[in-house]
């Protein structure tokens, strides 16, 4: 109806009466924007525990425990029961459903009785696109489709093809609202097809076209994943692979909710190099998303020794933000779910950004504690704020830390977030930090009251991280 017929409809008297409720919209709106924005920021506590649960199905008890211990859990598609009871126990906690990106399966489970299962851990079901879309499967140059070594029955798509991109997103999107997740852990977002095939797809001339057409291909097919999801309220979440041979490609494939580093704190030269995560772009695209807040970070270390799990640990706290979670992996298929006793030390909230000196090291304050991270592959030395001590079982409050630094100043940082751990008149030792080796240190008192604080603090931390 045109806007002069709606005027003359109401007399002067409703339209000073609607005058004046506008003005008291306006005014509650005004205040509440400012209050909005005057509302302090999340804090950016120690990294967060999350769970990368796709290796087989939960336990009770495990989902229990993780209702407890996690932020974020990660669940195959066929969970959707766990997910509801770990929503009962904890409605904090962010579930996310496992999806593939750039495969379709016929192992059993995926295909049961020549059909394709209900819940799916790819997109486009195998018997689907054997049927209907054949053309979807990706081929070699010598039209061969192009099966995944070291994954039997992990066929590749066409992740460039528009149509392909559209059915995924399609079934994906509808499966996430009608079972509630939160949303899409994207699986194999990769760099490159070498890891799982030498093969050369059909079209290219060689491994660098191949490489290049399927990381065109994934790019576009992200965007429109995302931007799906982003509209039905969830959140996507690829695990982004070697990100630091791209610039700017972590910060692209995360702005739809966040991403996942499988390999966070990977040691270059088959193990005896200096940590990749700090090659190239990559932890300065990190450190630019956590400080943000704004999406989650998924890091994983894997690990085999003592000291792959203190690298990991401590280089997600040189990131830790509002949203930055870690876990470690000791095993490939994740069948159970991580835990490392460094997630208790307690460190609080950082007081200040990560900082690197001129060996190399990386360190930062919380308010009840410090790291440091050796990011090369030679031995360094740092000197560690003075009163604090290894975090672990009560002989570690009268241990020796032995790490490697250069001095730090004689005041210590400040902050209205808390106090700067406690000094003591006595200058600590140095340290001396072995390649890519770590130092996590923390208030003793932290220790002693461990088992009750960390109740208090995991309650705070899940309450602020989460929270819409």
């Amino acid at each position: 109806m045109p806007k002069a017929t709606l005027m003359r409809r109401h007399p002067a008297g409703c339209w000073a009466a609607a005058a004046v409720l506008l003005a008291g919209c306006l005014t509650g709106c005004v205040a509440s924007e400012a209050q909005e924005i005057a509302a302090p920021p999340p804090k950016p506590l120690a990294p967060c525990a999350w769970w990368y649960g796709i290796g087989q199905p939960p336990t009770t008890q495990e989902i229990e425990l993780a209702a407890k211990r996690y932020q974020v859990v990660v669940l195959n598609a066929d969970q959707g029961a766990a997910m509801r009871r770990l929503r009962q126990l904890n409605p904090r906690v962010k579930v996310l459903v496992y999806k593939d990106l750039s495969s379709t399966r016929n192992y059993a489970g995926a295909v049961d009785g020549g059909q394709d299962a209900v819940f799916l851990p790819s997109g486009i079901g195998y018997v689907a696109a054997e049927q209907h879309h054949p053309e979807w499967f990706a081929q070699d140059t010598k039209g061969r489709r192009i099966e995944w070594q070291g994954y039997p029955k992990h066929w590749q798509m066409t992740v460039w093809n528009p149509d392909y991109q559209q059915a995924w997103t399609d079934a994906v999107v509808t499966e996430v609202k009608r079972e509630g997740w939160d949303g899409v852990l994207a699986d194999n977002d990769f760099n490159s097809l070498s890891h799982y095939s030498s093969a050369v797809l059909a079209g290219t001339a060689n491994v660098a076209e191949t490489d290049r057409k399927l990381r065109d291909g994934l790019d576009a097919f992200l965007a429109k994943a995302g931007d799906a999801l982003t509209n039905a309220n969830k959140v996507l979440v690829p695990n982004v692979s070697e990100t630091h041979l791209v610039p700017g490609r972590w910060t692209a494939h995360s702005r739809f909710g966040g991403a996942m580093e499988e390999n966070f704190g990977f040691r270059e030269n088959g193990g005896t190099g200096g940590l990749l995560t700090f090659r190239g772009n990559e932890f300065q695209e990190l450190r630019a998303q956590a400080a943000l807040g704004e999406s989650m970070l998924l890091l994983i270390t894997r690990t085999h020794n003592a000291r792959e799990e203190r690298s990991g640990y401590a280089s997600a706290a040189l990131l830790a933000g509002p949203r930055t979670c870690w876990t470690r992996a000791t095993t490939d298929d994740y069948r159970d779910p991580e835990w490392s006793t460094l997630q208790d030390s307690g460190l609080g909230e950082a007081i200040d950004a990560a900082s690197r000196l001129p060996n190399g090291v990386w360190s930062r304050t919380f308010t009840h504690g410090w790291v440091a991270v050796n990011t090369t592959a030679a031995g360094q030395t740092v000197v560690p704020p003075v009163g604090l001590v290894r975090p672990g079982a009560p002989a570690a409050l009268t241990s020796t830390p032995t790490l490697t630094s250069t001095p730090t100043p004689t005041s210590a940082p400040t902050s209205a977030a808390g106090p700067p751990p406690p000094t003591s008149s006595s200058a600590p030792p140095p340290i001396t930090l072995e390649a890519a080796d770590a130092v996590v240190l923390v208030d003793p008192q932290q220790l002693v009251k461990r088992g009750t604080w960390l109740v208090v603090r995991d309650e705070f931390r899940i309450g602020r991280l989460w929270a819409r």
